[in-house]
């Protein structure tokens, strides 16, 4: 009992893992959720407003023998955060192990809609800083009982390469990205000593989610042509890098940020 112990709390297998995915309704967290449950771990669909279509998507995945459960909760509520997590174990009868923050506040990815420099807001930067640092935060705490009784925990934040090349300025989106890479680093540093590893996966423009859909064909164009393989990622092959970080493949990474952009962004 001992010796299987030691192996879970270094290289806890796929298939005996609860992920959790923040805002996985629709969009870029929905295929993370699909990738994990492909794998076999039991997932936790977390939606803040698209309840049918995180119910439809956990019906799915039943539908095909997987286990999957969909909790409502707001991420940047804290106590609504610790519930889920309650809620999740008490679910599935283990704590979370794996913690993907994908959630993010409203926001279209429009350059011809976004804000310049000299006319955005404060506001809009708290809005983004606070869906993206304090969900975040709210979701690795809360996890971290969990992480402690199992001896370990893998969290992957979610990122963007307009951090390493800003070609359409989103000032406030790409600022709490930044600060979430920050996160992640000096997390990874002071929660390794529980087992636990941080790590980041950071996108360009994905063909498509919810949030690109109001995004013009000509930049799609644009995008793949200026890539090293010439096509645009697609939230499926996005989705695959951070399956990698919480498998035991990855057990001696932590602290570090991914491009995953069809070799856009060389960083």
């Amino acid at each position: 009992m001992g010796n299987a112990h030691a192996f879970t709390t270094e290289a806890l297998p796929l298939d005996e893992q609860v992920v959790l995915v923040t805002g996985s309704g629709r969009g870029l967290g929905a295929a993370i959720a699909k990738a994990f449950a492909h794998t076999g771990s039991a997932i936790v669909i977390n939606y803040r407003r698209s309840a049918d279509a995180a119910e439809e998507l956990a019906e799915a995945v039943r539908a095909r023998g997987g286990r999957a459960a969909a909790i409502e909760a707001d991420v940047t509520d804290s106590r609504a955060v610790d519930a889920m997590f309650d809620s999740a174990a008490a679910e599935f009868g283990a704590p979370v192990s794996t913690v993907v923050n994908s959630a993010l506040m409203d926001f279209s990815f429009n350059g011809d809609e976004r804000q310049p420099a000299d006319e955005i807001d404060y506001s809009d930067f708290a809005d983004q800083f606070r869906g993206t640092i304090e969900g975040a935060l709210n979701a690795i705490q809360s996890a971290m009982r969990g992480f402690r009784e199992i001896g370990s925990g893998r969290v992957v934040n979610i990122g963007t390469n307009l951090v390493q090349d800003p070609v359409v300025p989103y000032h406030d989106y790409t600022a709490a990205k930044a600060a979430l890479l920050s996160l992640t680093r000096t997390f990874a540093k002071d929660l390794g000593p529980a087992g636990v590893r941080v790590n980041m996966v950071s996108g360009g423009l994905l063909r498509t989610t919810d949030a690109s859909s109001q995004t013009p064909d000509e930049v799609f164009e644009q995008i793949a042509a200026a890539s090293a393989l010439g096509r645009v990622t697609t939230p499926e092959e996005f989705a695959s890098a951070v399956v990698f970080f919480a498998s035991p493949a990855s057990r001696a990474i932590t602290g570090q940020n991914l491009v995953v952009d069809n070799g856009l962004v060389m960083d």
